[in-house]
């Protein structure tokens, strides 16, 4: 049986692959759980400095395994809520991961694939992309930090829009709306998310974590807190190998090679 949920790598890319294709890798119980294990691995492994996160076959993740759901439905709060728990721990770690973290969509990204989509730094998604939150056609509120995300990303009256009236909507709408960083036309999507995702590797890593963490708290703080976590992580990037290239290759008008130390 193929495991639902593959990394590998590619140089300093890890690359998850949600592998439940002949479902639209919708999200069951065994992917949440190796997901995480997988989340958690790349997290700790040094010398993975940008993470590609895409699925497998013909839509990126067409939400939960409803399925399941079916065959579960007499004990469906106790499973729902365990899938659930192990999914948010994914979420969580890939929102905290000190390395950015790439979504290639494509096809569809439905309810819990959403969701994902949303916590990721970055997103491509090919033309052929159709986003829908689609809780709510299940009767149920979202999950996987949608109700976090989506307000901050396009508005809470945007994000009501979305949520309550699940609307399918296609990747140019996504990409005005502000859900993703770039549209490109399906035969592209892979290399340009690898593309995206490799140019990260290659960056000052140690900054790119501090600059994750800034902008994430920047929703919590006021102004002379967040100007002051600014300094902080301003003066500890100073102290990095990256940053003595960076000045370097800047006084001596080169392109900077930057080492993640």
């Amino acid at each position: 049986m193929t495991d639902p949920v593959l990394l590998r790598k590619e140089g300093a890319v890890a690359v998850i692959t949600l592998n439940r294709p002949e479902v639209l890798n919708a999200l069951s119980m065994e992917m949440a759980e190796l997901l995480c294990d997988i989340c958690w691995q790349i997290e700790a492994d040094a010398t993975v400095r940008a993470v590609l996160v895409h699925g497998a076959g013909k839509g990126f993740q067409a939400g939960g395994d409803i399925a399941s759901f079916h065959r579960e439905i007499n004990r469906i709060g106790d499973h729902a809520g365990r899938m659930i728990d192990t999914y948010h721990v994914a979420v969580k770690t890939l929102v905290r991961m000190p390395k950015p973290v790439v979504g290639q969509l494509h096809g569809a990204v439905a309810g819990a694939g959403m969701s994902l989509a949303m916590n990721l730094d970055l997103a491509v998604a090919a033309k052929d992309t159709v986003f829908t939150l689609a809780y709510a056609n299940l009767g149920t509120s979202p999950d996987g930090g949608s109700t976090f995300f989506l307000p901050r990303l396009v508005g809470r009256r945007r994000a009501m829009e979305l949520a309550l009236l699940s609307d399918r909507i296609d990747a140019e709408r996504a990409y005005e709306l502000g859900l993703i960083n770039r549209v490109v036309s399906d035969d592209l999507i892979a290399d340009e998310a690898m593309k995206l995702a490799t140019k990260l590797s290659n960056g000052p890593t140690q900054a790119y974590a501090k600059t994750k963490a800034l902008i994430d708290q920047s929703f919590e703080n006021d102004l002379a807190t967040q100007l002051e976590a600014e300094r902080v992580n301003f003066v500890a990037s100073t102290a990095t190998a990256d940053f003595r290239e960076g000045v370097d290759a800047f006084i001596n008008k080169r392109r900077p090679t930057f080492k993640g130390e």
